[in-house]
């Protein structure tokens, strides 16, 4: 998380919130799975503004106080539609709303099409439960889930 404040800071770039994306490589449901067991990336949304080769410029600037900038890179990719919900409070009472767009979704006749995603509006730092907002995000399709498993797979 810091190298990539770190690069935007390189770039001269507002800060701007810490996304997600998160995914599991199980066979069960993502409600079974604890979430220390999950994979993500983490990320910034970069202006559109941002020149060809800005953030390599970037990265390699802070790469010598900032080792794990090595790891940051810039990548795109397009969501398309999402079902999305505003989280209020504890990171840990996220299946409780995972669960409320999971029955949304299949109320709707959605599945999944692509990695669920987080937009975290408060600190990375903030404990206070009361204060934490997230937008959770889940790109979906047309389509009824396999075999009556959760979409969130």
């Amino acid at each position: 998380m810091g190298a990539l404040f770190a690069v935007l800071g390189a770039l001269g770039a507002p800060m701007v919130p810490l996304e997600g994306r998160w995914w599991i490589e199980d066979e069960r449901s993502p409600f079974e799975v604890p979430r220390e067991e999950w994979w993500w990336h983490l990320f910034v949304r970069l202006p559109d503004e941002t020149e060809p080769g800005a953030v390599d410029r970037a990265r390699e600037e802070v790469r010598p106080g900032v080792p794990a900038a090595a790891r940051v890179q810039e990548v795109m990719f397009t969501e398309g539609r999402c079902v999305q919900v505003m989280h209020h409070g504890a990171f840990a009472d996220e299946p409780a709303t995972l669960a409320r767009m999971d029955a949304l979704m299949r109320a709707e006749g959605l599945t999944v099409n692509g990695l669920h995603h987080e937009i975290y509006l408060t600190s990375p730092d903030e404990t206070d439960p009361a204060k934490i907002r997230a937008i959770l995000r889940q790109p979906v399709r047309p389509g009824r889930p396999v075999s009556g498993g959760s979409p969130f797979s």
